[in-house]
């Protein structure tokens, strides 16, 4: 009876968190354009690569399709993607909005781990780290078709695969936050071997490396996050400007040698609010050499539809050049979006229809993520 008990709360409370991300990871359709031929023929020929999406927050196996959620490998592969960054989240506090938001609260990442019987209901921010790139590692060894980028050899090896089989997908791991770290320099030694490669210093609230975007100083770099962005540089691993705050990021591009990445956001030019970035921001990053992904959610480019985010993207393109604009959708980044990764196609066409010649189209979709890439990667 005690063991019949035990499996019933755990299938309630497995139930319980795939109800929560069905909730929070939403799909309310948008208008789809009709995808041409030639949008078609362009989208297949090209290496996609999408700079953010947090799918290993919810455990799922990635290798199975399911109706939830906005990302697994049976959509990636019908979407066309090439290269997918998957962010770890490590905590997210109860109220945390684009405004303002404390460091304090609920863990809502603990909440879940406790739901699910998971080490991160225990554990602190690098520990759910090491959980998250275990988790990955096991979808790697489940699929058999993904390359997972640690070194600039890799996106040859992508290549390569993908020449003879199409459905073959590279997958590089970064992180939200570098509270994750929790204080200690040799945990960014340690992350960089789990295989990250790319970390933002803040998340959504402010941290002992810098302030957030969200903060509630939204200071600059810290001692700390100084010396970090420097040794992240040491090793390969790309910055992400993603939720940095406005302080935060002039300082950052201030110090880096290397191009760095905005993983997913959007421009205050077409949405305005704290999620979006500046024109001077969007001018500095392209001196830079660095990229922007743009997101698909409301926040970032207001609306959903895929003509919603090429408006925005022709928006930095008209700033700054076709050269330092990306997709970086935040698929399962508690985001309601009005299309799932395996409708990527659709927006393909939006760029087409934007006004987008085939050349720039290729640049948007992926090239210029893999020549950022290629300048960071060890």
């Amino acid at each position: 009876m005690k063991i019949s008990r035990t499996v019933s709360l755990a299938a309630l409370c497995l139930g319980l968190t795939a109800c929560v991300e069905g909730f929070i990871n939403e799909v309310e359709p948008a208008p789809l354009p009709d995808v041409s031929e030639r949008a078609r023929a362009l989208h297949d020929s090209t290496l996609v690569a999408d700079l953010h999406a947090d799918s290993l927050l919810f455990r799922r196996d990635l290798t199975r399709r399911v109706s939830r959620g906005h990302v697994d490998l049976p959509r990636l592969r019908e979407g066309g993607v090439g290269l997918q960054v998957l962010g770890v989240v490590t905590r997210v506090y109860s109220g945390t909005n684009v405004d303002r938001t404390e460091a304090s609260g609920l863990d809502l990442v603990r909440l879940l781990g406790c739901l699910r019987f998971r080490r991160s209901c225990f554990t602190g921010p690098f520990g759910r780290l090491e959980e998250q790139a275990g988790y990955l590692a096991g979808n790697v060894e489940r699929d058999g078709r993904l390359v997972w980028l640690r070194e600039r050899a890799d996106l040859e090896r992508l290549r390569a695969a993908r020449a003879s089989d199409p459905g073959t997908i590279g997958v590089l791991l970064g992180v939200e936050g570098a509270h994750a770290l929790e204080g200690e320099p040799e945990n960014l030694e340690r992350a960089f071997a789990l295989g990250v490669r790319m970390l933002g210093l803040a998340h959504f609230f402010d941290n002992p490396y810098t302030g957030s975007a969200h903060g509630v100083e939204q200071g600059g770099l810290s001692d700390l996050g100084r010396q970090t962005l420097a040794r992240m540089e040491a090793l390969g691993i790309a910055v992400d400007l993603a939720h940095l705050s406005p302080a935060g990021i002039d300082e950052t591009l201030a110090l880096a040698t290397k191009p760095v990445v905005v993983s997913h956001g959007g421009a205050k030019g077409t949405c305005d609010n704290a999620r979006t970035l500046s024109d001077r921001h969007l001018r500095a990053i392209a001196a830079n050499g660095g990229v922007v992904g743009i997101g698909y959610w409301e926040t970032a480019v207001c609306g959903t539809a895929p003509a919603d985010v090429a408006r925005a993207i022709r928006y930095v393109a008209d700033l700054v050049g076709d050269a330092h604009v990306a997709l970086g959708s935040d698929y399962d980044g508690s985001t309601t979006v009005g299309f799932d990764t395996g409708q990527l196609p659709a927006l393909t066409q939006a760029l087409l229809d934007a006004g987008f010649d085939d050349d720039a189209v290729r640049r948007i979709l992926g090239g210029n993520v893999l020549r950022v890439l290629a300048a960071t990667l060890p």
